[in-house]
C-alpha cells in the first residue's frame, strides 16, 4: 500500500470535512407537503405521522407562518375535499379546497411558492386516479379532467402544478390546456417516475385516498422497472414537463442518478410518508438518532442528482439546518 496517499488527512477535523463536502443540504431545496381540509379551528395530526396535520384554512395560514419564518421556500398541497363522487368533481371546482387554499396563501404570503398536486384520487369516492368504467380505469377521458383541475389551480394563482396521476398523455393535455387559457407560465412539475410502492401507506391516511377497489398497479410503474421510468420521464419531457419528480426516493437513488444524468432537468426527490413514519416510529423507540438519519437521507438523494426534496421532515431540517446557519 502507498502510504503517501491517506484519504483520511481530509476527514481529520469538523473544518476539513465540511471544505471537501462534496454535497449539501440547503434550506432553498425543500419543498413542504401540506394537507387541507374543510372546517374551522381543526388541526388533526395524521397517526400514522407524527407532526404532520390536516388543516382548515384558518388553521392552514397559521402554520404558514412557521414556513415562512423558517425560510422554506415552497409547499406542496394536497386537498380533501368536503364530499366525493365518481368524477372527482371537487378537484376542479373553482372554489374547491385546494383553490381557496392557494387564495389564502398567495394572499398573505405573495412569496411562497405554491405547487400542487394534481390528481383526482382524493376526490372520488373509489380512490382512484382517474374515471371508472366496469372496473377498469379510464385513460383518455381522464385527461380532461385533469388539464381542467391544472388550469382551476392556475386560476387560483399557484405557481406551480404537479400533476401525480400517471396517466398516459397528462402532461400534454395540461400543457395545452395552460398554454391555451393564458398561462404559458405556469411550469409542470411531473411525477415522471411514480412507482407502485408500498412506501405509500401513511399518505393513504392523511389523504383519504386508499383505492375502494383493487391497487393502483394498473397505472402506477412496477418497482423494478429501471429503463421503464426513463421511457415515462422521456415522454413527459417531450410533452412539455419543466421538473421531475421521482416517488419513492430511499429505495430509488438509482433512478434519480439515471433520470438526471439523462435528461438533466430539475429533479425533485420525494421523500414520502412511509419513509418519513420509519424514522419516527424509529426516533420513538430510541433506536436512531433522528437528525443523523433524516439529514443522512436526504443528502444521500442530493448525492444521487436530485435538486429539490419533497419532505416531510422539511420544518424540522430548515430548524437544523437554521442553527447550523443554513448549510449541512
Amino acid at each position: 500500500m502507498d502510504l503517501r496517499r491517506r484519504p483520511r488527512r481530509l476527514r481529520a477535523s469538523e473544518t476539513i470535512r465540511k471544505m471537501v463536502r462534496e454535497n449539501h443540504l440547503r434550506i432553498d431545496d425543500l419543498i413542504y407537503p401540506m394537507f387541507v381540509m374543510p372546517g374551522e379551528k381543526k388541526r388533526v395530526e395524521i397517526s400514522a405521522m407524527p407532526g404532520v396535520y390536516n388543516f382548515s384554512l384558518d388553521e392552514f395560514v397559521k402554520a404558514l407562518d412557521e414556513v415562512v419564518k423558517l425560510g422554506i421556500p415552497a409547499i406542496l398541497l394536497f386537498g380533501i375535499p368536503e364530499s366525493k363522487d365518481s368524477v372527482g368533481s371537487g378537484a376542479y371546482a373553482e372554489h374547491g379546497i385546494v383553490q381557496e387554499a392557494v387564495r389564502i396563501a398567495k394572499k398573505y404570503y405573495p412569496d411562497l411558492y405554491v405547487i400542487t398536486d394534481v390528481c383526482l384520487c382524493e376526490y372520488t369516492d373509489h380512490g382512484h386516479c382517474g374515471l371508472i368504467e366496469q372496473g377498469q380505469i379510464l385513460n383518455d377521458p381522464t385527461l380532461d379532467l385533469l388539464a381542467q383541475t391544472a388550469l382551476s389551480h392556475a386560476r387560483a394563482g399557484a405557481d406551480m402544478v404537479a400533476p401525480s396521476d400517471m396517466m398516459d398523455g397528462r402532461v400534454a393535455a395540461i400543457r395545452d390546456l395552460l398554454d391555451k387559457e393564458g398561462y404559458a407560465h405556469i411550469p409542470i412539475m411531473a411525477y415522471s417516475a411514480k412507482f407502485a410502492s408500498g412506501f405509500y401507506g401513511p399518505f393513504r391516511e392523511a389523504a383519504g385516498s386508499a383505492p375502494q377497489f383493487g391497487d393502483r398497479r394498473t397505472y402506477q410503474m412496477d418497482p423494478p422497472n429501471g429503463n421503464e421510468a426513463m421511457l415515462e420521464t422521456s415522454l413527459d419531457v417531450e410533452e412539455g414537463a419543466d421538473l421531475i419528480i421521482v416517488k419513492p426516493a430511499l429505495a430509488y437513488g438509482d433512478i434519480i442518478y439515471r433520470t438526471k444524468e439523462r435528461f438533466g432537468l430539475p429533479i425533485a426527490a420525494y421523500n414520502v410518508s412511509g419513509e418519513y413514519s420509519m424514522v419516527k416510529a424509529a426516533a420513538a423507540n430510541g433506536w436512531i438518532d433522528e437528525k443523523r438519519i433524516v439529514m443522512e437521507a436526504l443528502v444521500s438523494m442530493k448525492r444521487a442528482g436530485a435538486d429539490l426534496l419533497i419532505t416531510y421532515h422539511a420544518l424540522d431540517v430548515a430548524r437544523w439546518l437554521n442553527e447550523e446557519g443554513r448549510l449541512c
